[in-house]
């Protein structure tokens, strides 16, 4: 049905792309790379308009997006992780089969991770901080304190209970207050008698 479908489509242009930008920082931080984060971005948007009907509307449209950038990240990674593996096996049998690769691998290691447009939003020595977090945490703090979902919407996102968000999101800031210290101290966000 053409109106139904039209229909959907103003819904989904009304609900879902604005938060596209979003969901661009947030692949960004899962992936490294911008030019991953742009096709994890393409992905998302593809099996949510795909999926659409299974949204409830007047909900948190952003963190379901981010829920599903984060499994088609997840699926992605495991993918490369099996290729990986099978690209080592075949090396093994042939080396010259690994220096057909080489370019590939050695153009996304040389990438910049940090990514130039999130890099405008961040200070640069709290996204070193930030990046510098274990990935269980990193990714809560920036869930959280850069994209201010709630704990709930974070549990979602992340598959994990409440109480482990909270945990998380605790230990995440300790260690970057730890480390922003010194930093805090000299752009004179405390005082040399301020609380560490």
């Amino acid at each position: 049905m053409p109106g139904d479908r039209n229909a959907q489509g103003a819904s989904f242009s009304e609900e879902a792309v604005p938060h596209m930008d979003a969901v661009y920082r947030f692949a960004l931080r899962l992936s490294g790379s911008r030019d991953e984060a742009e096709d994890l971005v393409q992905d998302t948007y593809l099996r949510a308009f795909r999926a659409w009907e299974q949204y409830s509307p007047g909900t948190r449209c952003k963190s379901w997006l981010f829920t599903i950038c984060r499994n088609v990240f997840l699926r992605r990674r495991e993918r490369s992780q099996r290729h990986d593996a099978i690209l080592l096996e075949t090396a093994q049998d042939d080396p010259r089969a690994i220096s057909r690769e080489a370019t590939v691998f050695a153009a996304s290691r040389d990438e910049d991770p940090e990514g130039e447009f999130f890099r405008s939003i961040v200070d640069d020595q709290i996204f070193a901080a930030i990046e510098q977090l274990p990935e269980e945490y990193r990714l809560v703090v920036v869930l959280s304190d850069l994209e201010d979902l709630s704990y709930g919407e974070i549990a979602e996102v992340m598959e994990i209970p409440v109480g482990t968000v909270k945990s998380r999101l605790f230990r995440g800031r300790r260690q970057l207050q730890g480390r922003l210290y010194d930093y805090a101290l000299e752009m004179g966000y405390i005082s040399e008698g301020g609380d560490k």
